[in-house]
């Protein structure tokens, strides 16, 4: 009697476990697919074409590529310049690590301290590049203040000079980024297992060897985030540049995600094709690092298992 009952149920309650969490996770799937994955596929058709968007495409074939790794200038100032942001936005990570190690401690107004270095993360990174921009203003600016007292003079101001523009915004961006980090090790922090610190102080591990060999460890899913996040950020920096240089001073702060804009969408171009062979190009840039994170935690979890 309960083997005909059991056959009688409908296919959804015999598969009820298995089925329910794929429903709830199908719309995001579906958006996920509609807006990202697609118009991956979409990007790199449009890379072997000339078109401006309107009208019809023409088959060229790997000509945009060609064209990219054949001598393009304003190619090669933007891979560098986005190299350096990839260095230099890392940063982020230790320092947030850093700040959060202290912002775990108990000790008085801890609160305040708390919403004072939360605040960069929560404003527009439009506001950043802003309160920045006015930071760095010749002979007004606070920073050229600064500088003038101790002698340094930089000609032109920080945004102004093509040997310091590229630092400045990159310094901008580690600002809110290092919030973003400081969050995200924060919340590893109240997951560290306190029997694991105690027992490495009973073993006589304090300072940096509890902090490398105890709480780091047990901080690696945070620490993959932080890296993927940062990577993420630094290789898709177009706001901190639209808002305090616009790619100047003669497009000496030009990286790939502003310079595929100017070829596909400003009023220098409308060459999609073009503009879409650089966003490949940013994507399997960004793939690569990604995917040795990736490869990275994989082998770790692997050895431990």
């Amino acid at each position: 009697m309960a083997t005909a009952t059991t056959q009688n149920r409908s296919w959804y309650r015999r598969n009820e476990i298995a089925v329910t969490p794929w429903l709830f996770l199908l719309p995001g799937i579906l958006f996920f697919a509609l807006y990202v994955i697609i118009p991956i596929f979409q990007s790199v058709w449009i890379s072997f074409h000339e078109w401006d968007g309107l009208g019809e495409k023409t088959w060229v074939g790997t000509a945009n590529y060609e064209r990219l790794l054949g001598g393009d200038r304003k190619f090669e100032t933007s891979f560098w310049n986005n190299l350096k942001w990839l260095v230099l936005y890392l940063l982020a990570i230790p320092m947030g690590l850093s700040i959060s190690l202290f912002l775990n401690q108990t000790v008085r107004g801890i609160r305040l301290y708390k919403s004072l270095f939360f605040f960069p993360f929560v404003i527009s990174q439009v506001v950043v590049g802003l309160v920045f921009s006015w930071f760095y203003l010749p002979n007004d600016g606070l920073f050229d203040v600064i500088t003038g007292l101790v002698g340094i003079d930089i000609k032109g101001g920080v945004l102004g000079n093509p040997n310091t523009a590229t630092y400045g915004i990159i310094a901008a961006g580690l600002w809110p980024q290092t919030a973003y980090c400081m969050i995200l090790y924060l919340t590893g922090l109240n997951a560290v297992d306190p029997e694991q610190v105690e027992a490495a102080r009973l073993d006589g591990a304090k300072g940096l060897k509890m902090l490398w060999y105890v709480i780091i460890p047990q901080l690696k899913p945070a620490t993959f985030i932080a890296f993927v996040v940062t990577i993420i950020g630094a290789l898709r920096s177009f706001d901190f540049i639209a808002v305090m240089t616009n790619g100047g001073p003669f497009g000496s702060t030009r990286v790939l995600s502003f310079y595929m804009f100017e070829e596909s969408l400003s009023e220098f171009g409308f060459r999609m094709g073009y503009g879409a062979a650089i966003a490949v190009v940013l994507f399997f840039i960004m793939l690569i690092f990604i995917g040795y994170f990736l490869w990275s935690m994989y082998q770790d979890e692997k050895g431990v298992r």
